[in-house]
């Protein structure tokens, strides 16, 4: 563990429980922070709660769960899961839900996390390391077309089949990539056409991290499950970093934010929407100056109706 000190700054922090909180039972409900991090959005929202409030909250990041640990708050408490488990509490049992989808900023900058190419560190990326394979270990075996891909559906990759090519390539000849580093070299060499202020490495990385993670599959999970436990009048927030995820977010609160008619069948009366879209936030210009991590975030909003789910 490196001695540096990492701290996190956490993105849309005010407007994301502002919003929350707008939720019917106001400050005595109970809410899920479903991706604690470093419990930037959790401490707010505990200092904003009443008496009977009460917060869960969820991460797979074990660092994240030793932050949690510091809270010494008797609403709280939080679970060593994926968020992807919000299904298993009771229906209607939830007052609001938040998802930061972000991966935090100790993680990026802890080298032997290996989620950034910025350090020297074992190709691992994954959020729980108590369990799954690392990316190093995924790599060791993967097919051209596996890993082509995901580099291509996860990382938007143009060049995602000639990256594939080369990492197959280094694996016959001098064995796997096992580095951060390694991998950044070897992704440089292979993409020729640079975009301006961004390391050709960086849509390759994502797309291992979100593989490894099953973030995506994650994500509609959770989705899905928040409308079985929010309760009417609860709230969903939910923040976003990259494209692939806000199309999810953005698609799924469309999809329940209306009405629909089943044509195939005379007279059947409508699916009543789920939920009430509330609109979407990006960070104020302030924010992205002072934390330019925060420029790609979008969060999206919903309301719960009193439509069964």
């Amino acid at each position: 563990m490196t001695d540096t000190v990492l701290t996190h700054t956490t993105v849309l922090l005010n407007e994301a429980v502002d919003e929350l909180l707008q939720a019917s039972a106001g400050a005595d409900g109970a809410y899920v922070d479903a991706t604690f991090g470093r419990g930037g959005h959790s401490r707010l929202i505990l200092s904003r709660l009443s008496a009977q409030g009460r917060l869960l909250a969820f991460d797979k990041d074990l660092e994240a769960i030793a932050e949690a640990g510091r809270i010494g708050d008797a609403r709280f408490s939080i679970r060593h899961e994926g968020f992807s488990n919000l299904g298993e509490l009771p229906p209607g049992s939830v007052d609001g839900v938040l998802m930061d989808l972000g991966i935090s900023s100790p993680q990026i900058d802890s080298p032997e996390r290996g989620f950034s190419f910025r350090f020297e560190g074992p190709l691992d990326m994954r959020m729980d390391t108590t369990r799954g394979e690392s990316v190093a270990d995924w790599l060791a075996t993967a097919t051209v077309d596996q890993i082509t891909e995901v580099i291509r559906d996860y990382g938007e990759e143009r060049f995602a089949f000639q990256i594939a090519k080369a990492l197959v390539a280094r694996r016959q000849e001098r064995g796997p990539i096992s580095t951060t580093t390694d991998l950044a070299q070897l992704v440089a060499d292979t993409v020729k056409t640079r975009e301006p202020g961004q390391n050709p490495a960086t849509r390759t990385f994502q797309a291992f991290r979100i593989f490894i993670n099953a973030e995506l599959a994650e994500l509609e999970q959770a989705l899905e499950a928040s409308l079985h436990v929010l309760a009417p009048g609860g709230r969903l927030v939910v923040i976003s970093f990259h494209s692939l995820e806000d199309r999810i977010v953005k698609q799924f609160i469309a999809k329940h934010s209306k009405e629909v008619v089943d044509r195939r069948v005379p007279f059947a009366e409508p699916v009543k929407m789920r939920l009430k879209a509330c609109g979407r936030v990006r960070p104020r210009d302030a924010e992205v100056r002072g934390n330019p991590r925060s420029r790609s975030a979008i969060m999206r909003m919903a309301e719960r109706t009193e439509v069964p789910a």
